[in-house]
């Protein structure tokens, strides 16, 4: 009976409290991060919650499977445009080349710069270095944070824009496509490298087995991408809990971790299908009555001493090396050509927002020992203000031309900010 307790206590916190106040608060507040806040606060403030069982045990497990949807419908996006209207060429369009190349710049300079930063400044400070990892991976960790943006922020962004600035925010949002998919990657590569030699040691048939039904999974979503497009729905259903589940699996015996293999395992499903699935009510009902319990103990469990005011002042530290390096690279290296200074300067705005890409990584890297407690709290005060500044910053910087109204987009950060 007390898990019930637990459990219904825990969605009053994180779930139904953010809830509120994100309605009264008519939405000026990302929902997502709320309930961070929330469990920020409660832990800063040593409040007794364990004495109720909180986090409770169903409500982790609640939030975990949330998550790895959220995760799941991320990679399911990579393959839908919403809110695109290609009559529209108001921005010049780039080439394949350009915009790879534009990606690459605009994830690449705020990495290696944050980086760079975080080695020399950062990692000296008291409790900043990581006990299990080295300086190296510790710094690329966080540059990593640094330089993600927030796909599943864009997605919802682009759907309200006005329809002047919509061709904007569909650039912005094929460029964070290309960002998403590389954060996933640099996870990946990461862990391995935390690792070293001892990644490989140790390995039995079940590691060859991940691998084989990794590559049998985009083996047959490439089939029946070609041969089986149009396949009965209830058959489409029936594959996405076994993609899923074998991709979170597969990661996991890999000593990766779950959610970049359920990444990975709805960016390989077939598009045909995925163009089906009601992949954003799916995301947003997650996003807003069931992952709210996993960002909330992911406040939760930061450690309220490593809160102190030089982790705030390293948290804006933070905030400006994102948005500085994220505009600054779009600006010196546009994704298409012919673009103005403003436009460059708008869709570098757009992508310095973290929301929940960020948290999700942060909390990966922070569980496998590479990230200390005060950097994975101050990493935790950066998504909260990227995420509620993107709004500002797009008016401040977008161009003039045409009256943009972002108060409708901004606010709804939340409702679209899925993993």
């Amino acid at each position: 009976m007390y898990n019930i307790i637990a459990t219904l206590a825990d969605a009053a916190i994180f779930v139904v409290l953010p809830w509120l106040i994100w309605r009264i608060s008519r939405r000026t507040m990302p929902i997502a991060v709320l309930p961070i806040l929330i469990g920020i606060i409660l832990s800063v403030l040593h409040a007794p919650v364990r004495a109720i069982h909180i986090p409770s045990l169903w409500g982790d497990d609640i939030g975990w499977v949330a998550v790895l949807v959220l995760a799941f419908t991320a990679g399911l996006e990579m393959w839908q445009h919403p809110g695109e209207d290609r009559t529209m060429q108001s921005v010049p369009q780039p080439s394949l080349g350009r915009l790879l190349a534009g990606a690459a710049v605009a994830l690449g300079g705020p990495f290696l710069i944050g980086s760079m930063l975080v080695y020399i400044f950062f990692l000296p400070l008291h409790g900043w270095a990581p006990a299990h990892a080295s300086p190296v991976i510790a710094a690329a960790s966080i540059g990593l944070c640094i330089a993600v943006s927030a796909l599943p922020v864009l997605i919802g962004l682009v759907r309200e824009l006005e329809p002047g600035q919509r061709p904007l925010g569909q650039l912005a949002l094929k460029l964070a496509v290309v960002d998403d998919a590389a954060l996933w990657i640099g996870l990946v590569l990461l862990q391995f490298a935390a690792k070293g030699s001892a990644a490989l040691h140790g390995w039995t048939g079940l590691e060859g087995l991940a691998i084989l039904m990794l590559v049998g999974l985009a083996m047959a979503g490439s089939w029946a991408a070609r041969h089986f497009r149009h396949a009965r729905l209830w058959v489409i259903w029936a594959c996405v809990p076994v993609y899923l589940i074998a991709g979170s699996w597969a990661s996991h015996e890999l000593g990766l971790h779950e959610l970049i293999g359920a990444y990975f395992a709805g960016a390989i499903m077939p598009p045909s299908w995925v163009r089906r699935l009601p992949v954003e009510r799916v995301g947003t009902f997650s996003l807003i009555w069931l992952a709210p319990m996993f960002f909330g103990h992911s406040g939760l469990r930061i450690n309220g001493d490593a809160l102190t005011w030089p982790s705030v002042v390293a948290s804006l530290a933070l905030v400006i090396i994102s948005i500085v390096t994220k505009i600054g690279s779009v600006y010196a290296f546009p994704p298409a050509f012919g673009l103005s200074r403003r436009q460059a300067l708008g869709i570098g705005s757009l992508l310095q927002c973290k929301g929940l890409m960020e948290i999700v990584a942060a909390t990966i890297l922070h569980g496998k020992g590479m990230l200390s407690d005060f950097a994975f709290a101050s990493l935790m005060v950066l998504a909260v203000i990227s995420t509620t500044l993107t709004g500002p910053l797009f008016q401040l910087t977008a161009p003039r031309a045409r009256k943009v109204t972002l108060s409708a987009a901004g606010n709804d950060f939340g409702r679209y900010d899925q993993v």
